[in-house]
């Protein structure tokens, strides 16, 4: 039995579970959320209890010191040498690595070069390996990338219709994200269908603040709606998706704002809330919805309508599908959009939905589709972190 933590650290917060491995039990999971503030909050949960402080946390090593600190405190581990393995997500990869790799010099280095694909979440993902790798000198540590599993794409359908010049000499093309995601809820669709995953085609809806929809074939990503960047593909809490790109000059020269300033907002201010002029929150939408408010409404509709396409497109591309899945936390939670985007696509699938369950159902795996659908419908909880920790074993030999 090895101890295995995996890591998620953002600009400003820190994810972590850590797990006995090969046996896959979590022994403790936690966050560190607003780091660099004077309100941090740390919260940690072990043995059905849940801990929370708010206190200052000035930097990603405090936060690193505190999480470690706890784990002893709370005998969760009695000493930090039984910590044997680190993983750590990292955003980009590029076109580097397609597989997790484990951590070296020239890894972290390449890391840091691809810092301009990922500006704000690669450069977090380095101070959280640093912080660990110095707080737990003894542990060897691997690195997860959320753009691996799409590196099977097709360069037809990762390349844009720009010069090809600007592919050559700035990598600009379709990296997408949300890989470990992706990767691991079509392996547990499989194996709740009784299926080998390279026998079957699955549409995995990986629905959040930030979403995105991909093609899964014989087990390979072949299509994935985010792009170069996260802002690309359907609509999300705050992010626009998909636009055309001549809006951000005209936006430019309407406002008077600079081409960055633009891009925030379509990043930031977009999306479900900048539709519904209400919020980003899903779970505001559906409230908005049933209160009977259009500008919910409009914005249900176009988040349906947007994914909705998107799935019809990989429907045509791979040839037939055999199960759509749900994950994320909206994906999880939310039956009414749910139920909306399956409406929209059932017809042309053949799908028979049982919308009774899915309207009871939330948080767990389940299949929503009828005996006798053409396609399955799945709900299927999400588990970045254990994709994280199983790498991770296994490239250290645990």
């Amino acid at each position: 039995m090895t101890k295995v933590i995996s890591v998620n650290a953002g600009s400003s917060s820190l994810k972590f579970q850590l797990f006995e491995m090969p046996q896959e039990t979590v022994l403790t999971s936690g966050i560190v959320e607003r780091i660099g503030f004077d309100d941090a909050i740390f919260s940690i949960k072990f043995n059905d209890e849940k801990v929370k402080k708010v206190q200052p946390i000035h930097d990603h090593k405090e936060a690193v010191q505190m999480v470690l600190d706890a784990l002893v405190a709370h005998h969760i581990v009695e000493n930090l040498d039984e910590i044997k393995g680190v993983g750590h997500r990292v955003v980009h990869g590029g076109e580097l690595y397609a597989n997790s790799v484990i951590a070296d010099e020239k890894v972290e280095k390449d890391i840091e070069d691809l810092a301009d694909l990922a500006p704000l979440h690669n450069p977090a993902n380095l101070i959280g390996y640093r912080a660990f790798a110095k707080s737990l000198p003894h542990a060897r540590h691997a690195m997860v990338f959320d753009t691996a599993f799409h590196q099977t794409m097709a360069p037809d359908i990762y390349l844009y219709p720009i010069p090809f010049e600007y592919y050559q000499h700035y990598k600009i093309r379709r990296y997408g994200f949300h890989g470990t995601s992706h990767y691991f809820v079509s392996r547990q669709t499989a194996k709740q269908m009784g299926k080998n995953v390279e026998d079957i085609n699955i549409i995995t809806c990986h629905l959040g603040n930030g979403a995105s929809i991909t093609a899964i074939e014989k087990g390979r990503s072949v299509n994935t709606s985010m792009g170069f960047t996260p802002l690309a593909g359907i609509m999300m809490g705050t992010r626009s998706g998909d636009i055309d790109p001549a809006i951000i000059t005209f936006l430019m020269k309407k406002l008077g704002k600079t081409a960055e300033q633009v891009i925030d907002i379509l990043n930031k201010k977009s999306g479900m809330l900048g539709v519904s002029q209400l919020s980003s929150d899903a779970r505001d939408i559906e409230k908005a919805v049933e209160e009977g408010n259009e500008q919910a409404i409009l914005t249900r509709k176009i988040y349906a309508n947007r994914i909705a396409q998107t799935i019809g497109s990989y429907y045509m591309q791979m040839g037939s599908v055999d199960a759509i899945v749900f994950t994320g936390g909206l994906g999880e939670n939310d039956f009414g959009v749910r139920a909306d985007i399956t409406q929209r696509v059932e017809k042309a699938l053949g799908i028979q939905f049982d919308y009774a369950l899915n309207a009871k159902s939330r948080g767990k795996d389940v299949k929503l589709s009828l005996e006798g659908s053409k396609v399955d419908v799945w709900m299927i909880s999400t588990n970045e972190e254990l994709v994280i920790a199983q790498d991770t074993s296994r490239l250290l030999g645990f």
